[in-house]
């Protein structure tokens, strides 16, 4: 029988191993952490519900609700109050609604946008003029992905590749780049869209310019070709009734009794004849195939013995950490209208929060009656010391901006920080081609398999594919003859 040695009890090694544990491989999960489920967590505070980390996934991507199905507990899955839908960003002070008709902050709507406050008149006629833009004649052919290296010239990652904000102002200008593209990814990758790769973080509007030239153009198209699919309109967001936690609950108890979990942190991987092995506490753990899903820089440290340039590669991949800060209020002293999803904060205008949700109107049964929940975002490379500062610290300077933006006077009832170091990995300029020179330096490794966020997606679906994709790898490989010395450390399940 095979032996998988998964290395990280995130979502993406709970998920590698619910899939490879239900096929019959035996498992052993290595985790560093107390609890299992990485940054997924949710806690349950006088009746309302709150999210330490992601509190949804994207419905399109249709990986995370696969799995929900195949555990059982696809009844407690919602979607966000799309009619409800109205994102606000903050502009000198003022909360601005976003234009409507916006296609991944593309404008599909010409009157929205010349009606907007939040872009001058300068911008509204650059996004008229992207109308006219056509597709290049031709683009000089790329390396591929080993020749740097074959040449032995150093390793380029950005070869080929720009920001997302070069890409993005090249057709809308500095102002749509300030005040649409940045909040928006920073909102989702934690990153600043200066430094995000195009190539990696858009691939859809890339495509769009490529077959199109005009990005509005493209966006139209791409809009009208979905309502003509006849499919039923589905929310953008999906979560779960009791929060996201659910699913890491549903997947312990899923991998229960089948999957050996050690608490602890695996020293460093190396090749053996039959597989590999993984030191950890104080002794080697045999396996045919091992899945690291540990973020990429602990994967760098544990593979330096197994390829020393991949294992560089691996380490350079940035990561930015993050905090959220959930404050309660009581309904009957906070005056603000919730008339949306919340606000995002561009870089132009940033203090500290990168974004705001209100939690009570973007999903239903999250709040009790008498209850605000504002959850409010801190990331973005804006993070820096704060990661220090003491919860009442921060809840003042968050306070501070929430009076300033909402006119939120009132001391909230009960706050809840949550800390996560170098946990949103960066995909910088250059990532795809990155990540294909670490695949192409570890294909000869047949026995190792990387997932997680820090290579082809961020949010838990990607994640899930990544997992999924690893376990289908090991499942396809012959199995080995050979038997594969058992461990004698203790387990325990998470």
């Amino acid at each position: 029988m095979r032996h998988v040695c998964i290395i990280g009890g995130g979502i993406s090694g709970l998920a590698a191993a619910y899939y490879l544990s239900r096929r019959g491989c035996r498992c052993t999960l290595i985790e560093r952490e107390a609890r299992l489920g990485g940054v997924i967590r949710t806690e349950h505070i006088e009746g309302c519900v709150v999210e330490g980390g992601p509190d949804s996934f994207l419905s399109q991507k249709p990986w995370a609700l696969a799995l929900i199905r195949e555990l059982g507990i696809e009844r407690d899955v919602i979607g966000s109050n799309d009619h409800l839908r109205q994102t606000y960003i903050l502009r000198r002070g003022r909360l601005i609604p976003m234009p409507e008709g916006l296609y991944l902050m593309i404008p599909t709507a010409m009157r929205p946008i010349l009606t907007t406050r939040l872009l001058g008149w300068r911008t509204k006629l650059r996004m008229a003029a992207d109308m006219l833009r056509r597709p290049a004649a031709g683009r000089a052919e790329e390396p591929g992905p080993g020749e740097d290296a074959e040449s032995g010239a150093p390793f380029d990652s950005s070869t080929a590749d720009v920001s997302a904000a070069s890409f993005l102002r090249a057709h809308y200008g500095d102002e749509a780049v300030d005040y649409l593209a940045e909040p928006l990814l920073a909102g989702i990758y934690g990153g600043d869209a200066a430094d995000l790769s195009a190539r990696s973080v858009l691939p859809r509007l890339v495509e769009l310019e490529r077959r199109y030239g005009s990005l509005t153009r493209g966006a139209l198209a791409s809009r009208a070709q979905a309502a003509g699919s006849g499919s039923e309109p589905q929310a953008i967001f999906l979560s779960l009734r009791g929060g996201m936690q659910q699913l890491v609950d549903a997947l312990a108890r899923a991998i229960a009794g089948r999957v050996a979990v050690l608490r602890g942190e695996a020293e460093r991987i190396e090749e053996t004849g039959e597989g590999c092995r993984i030191f950890f506490g104080g002794q080697w753990i045999e396996a045919s195939d091992v899945i690291v899903a540990a973020p990429a820089y602990i994967a760098g440290r544990l593979l330096q013995a197994v390829e020393g340039c991949a294992a560089e590669l691996l380490s350079g991949v940035r990561y930015h950490s993050s905090l959220t800060v959930s404050l309660g209020y009581n309904r009957a002293h906070f005056s603000h209208p919730l008339n949306g999803f919340g606000f995002l904060t561009p870089k132009v205008e940033r203090r500290r929060l990168t974004a705001c949700t209100w939690v009570g109107t973007k999903f239903p049964n999250r709040v009790t009656g008498r209850r605000v929940l504002l959850r409010g975002f801190i990331g973005a490379g804006n993070e820096g010391d704060l990661l220090q500062c003491n919860d009442e610290e921060l809840v003042e300077g968050v306070r501070e901006e929430l009076a300033q933006y909402m006119g939120v006077a009132a001391a909230p009832e009960f706050f809840k920080v949550y800390r996560w170091p170098r946990a949103m990995a960066q995909y910088n300029v250059g990532h795809e081609r990155r990540i294909a020179e670490i695949q192409r330096r570890l294909a000869p490794f047949r026995w190792l398999h990387l997932a997680g966020n820090a290579y082809s997606g961020i949010g838990i679906p990607d994640c899930i594919r990544t997992a999924k994709s690893a376990a289908d790898r090991v499942l396809a490989a012959p199995a080995e003859a050979a038997p594969l010395a058992h461990t004698n450390i203790k387990s325990g399940q998470g």
